[in-house]
């Protein structure tokens, strides 16, 4: 009797199972069509940012125009939401207000959307002097951005809608003229910020209350070319984007010291610039600094696992 039992339940389990999934090589193929690796961006587009939320859209910044593109990840379709500010649209962060944090490039700002309309909601303006603001992270309290041409971070009170200026002192060496510092994000612990300088390759803890900097112990590791930074727990991905590779570091809870354990490759990048992740997945903008642009220049961002 259990056997008999035993047998029925089989069966209709695997009758339930045929239904839902139908067959297997249909249900392989409808996976296919889901969450592509690659990701067509408008031609001409010149994607530096992105920011990816809790649900499955990615939103991409054009460096070009300063315009705001939304694509599903499920999907890969997408569309426009912003034609542009006036000026180019670098790193992106996400918060859970469904507001889109932008750094203004050259235009020496710092912007906030509405990531559903993609209205324009408020524009700071950081300096009237040379600059590139070009990368953005959020705390609970505020929004930070790196300027690559000026030894500074911008903090932006999210509550008081205010900004002030941040200079960075101690270990941080400004190069005038040079990339130097780019992607910002938290240590592990929350307590301080992280920043990686491109033009020297060295990652930096900042203490947010003073801009006091101290070089990251690497073990003698350079991340040459480094760009967006995205933390997960204790590692860190730093995209190196002239090098088509992202470096896997694993930090310290302070962030004081860590190992570049390995590193990320994949023949779908092609100058890689910033880094978010949905699931188990990294996504990145190929920015092609070395392609001449032109309106009908191909642009894509790709996925890789983590």
């Amino acid at each position: 009797m259990r056997h008999r039992l035993a047998t029925i339940a089989l069966g209709l389990t695997a009758a339930l199972t045929a239904t839902l999934l139908g067959p297997a090589s249909t249900a392989t193929a409808h996976e296919k069509t889901l969450f592509p690796s690659t990701i067509a961006l408008p031609n001409g587009f010149q994607p530096e940012g992105i920011a990816i939320g809790k649900v499955p859209y990615a939103y991409f910044g054009s460096r070009a125009t300063g315009a705001i593109y939304r694509a599903s990840l499920v999907t890969g379709r997408g569309e426009i939401i912003n034609p542009g500010f006036g000026a180019g649209s670098l790193g992106l962060k996400l918060d859970q207000r469904g507001r889109l944090f932008v750094a203004g490039a050259g235009s020496g700002d710092g912007r906030v959307a509405d990531a559903r309309t993609g209205a324009t909601l408020k524009i700071w303006n950081f300096t009237d002097a040379t600059s590139f603001v070009n990368d953005v992270i959020l705390t609970p309290d505020a929004a930070w951005f790196t300027d690559s041409q000026n030894p500074v971070l911008y903090r932006v009170s999210t509550k008081r809608d205010t900004f002030t200026t941040v200079p960075l002192t101690g270990d941080f060496v400004f190069t005038p003229g040079a990339t130097n510092a780019n992607g910002i994000a938290r240590t592990p612990d929350g307590r301080n910020l992280l920043i990686v300088q491109s033009n020297t390759g060295l990652l930096f803890v900042v203490d947010p209350d003073t801009g006091g900097t101290k070089q990251v112990d690497l073990g003698g590791e350079v991340l040459t070319n480094g760009d967006g930074l995205w933390l997960d727990g204790r590692t860190l991905y730093v995209v190196q984007n002239r090098l088509n590779q992202i470096a896997v570091v694993d930090l310290n809870r302070a962030g004081t010291r860590g190992a570049v354990v390995r590193r990320i490759t994949s023949p779908g990048f092609d100058v890689p610039t910033t880094i978010a992740a949905y699931g188990k997945r990294l996504y990145l903008p190929n920015a092609r600094f070395t392609t001449p642009p032109a309106a009908d220049t191909t642009y894509t961002a790709v996925a890789v696992r983590q």
